[in-house]
């Protein structure tokens, strides 16, 4: 099947799959009240879908190919369900810490202004916490990306290595932490993911929710393009 072929089904099965959030009204109330009554499962299901999505399109990118043995679609997909929980956890921590810190150092008006229309107080709180969120805990967790999609697929992409021990050692060893300074903690972290997250928390919750998911997909398309060549035992 000729490869353009692929990407236009590729891409009309996303849109599919996207549309009824646009076009049908009771299924984005649905999915936005789940989402407010189960945010960590929610969280879990919204990146092991978005962010493995964006790794498929990554492995199109560099290898003109959508899949390919020892990809590990399921195995990346549980991890980043997991790694996606930490994510929400990170915007509970950093988007309720950071106002109050701010205000501690004498900025005042910054926890009500996030409540409140846009100014330039708000402007400054969601700048800082995007800031302080990337600064501090993404090279964190894209280095754990780093360290299990390693893992994965070391291990041909079999489900069964989410329960081996993981090498942290090894694999940090032998780690192209040119490519992870260069370009996924130097150019990513302050050219896109602070001014994109800074936009996230501008936004009502109802809306930042589905924005920060669908940040999933860029985040996998990044993270997909810096990973590391296959490996396999022996």
């Amino acid at each position: 099947m000729n490869r353009y072929f692929k990407d236009i089904i590729f891409v009309l099965g996303v849109v599919i799959f996207f549309l009824p959030f646009f076009l049908i009204e009771e299924v984005f109330v649905a999915y936005s009240q789940f989402n407010i009554d189960h945010p960590l499962i929610m969280s879990f299901l919204k990146f092991a879908v978005l962010a493995t999505l964006g790794e498929v399109i990554g492995l199109r990118i560099r290898k003109s190919i959508y899949w390919e043995k020892g990809f590990g679609l399921m195995s990346r997909a549980i991890v980043w369900g997991f790694l996606g929980i930490t994510i929400k956890a990170a915007f509970v921590v950093f988007a309720s810490g950071v106002p109050i810190f701010l205000e501690k150092m004498g900025v005042e008006g910054i926890v009500a202004s996030m409540k409140g229309d846009f100014s330039t107080t708000k402007l400054l709180a969601a700048f800082s916490i995007s800031a302080a969120m990337n600064l501090v805990y993404a090279p964190v967790m894209m280095t754990l990306h780093r360290i299990t999609d390693t893992h994965i697929l070391f291990h041909g992409g079999q489900v069964s290595c989410l329960v081996k021990r993981i090498n942290f050692g090894k694999i940090l060893k032998e780690m192209d932490w040119g490519m992870q300074w260069n370009f996924v903690f130097k150019k990513t972290i302050p050219f896109f993911w602070i001014p994109a997250h800074t936009i996230t928390f501008l936004m009502a919750a109802e809306y930042q929710v589905l924005f920060a998911a669908l940040l999933g997909i860029v985040l996998g398309v990044l993270l997909a393009i810096a990973s590391p060549k296959p490996k396999t035992k022996g």
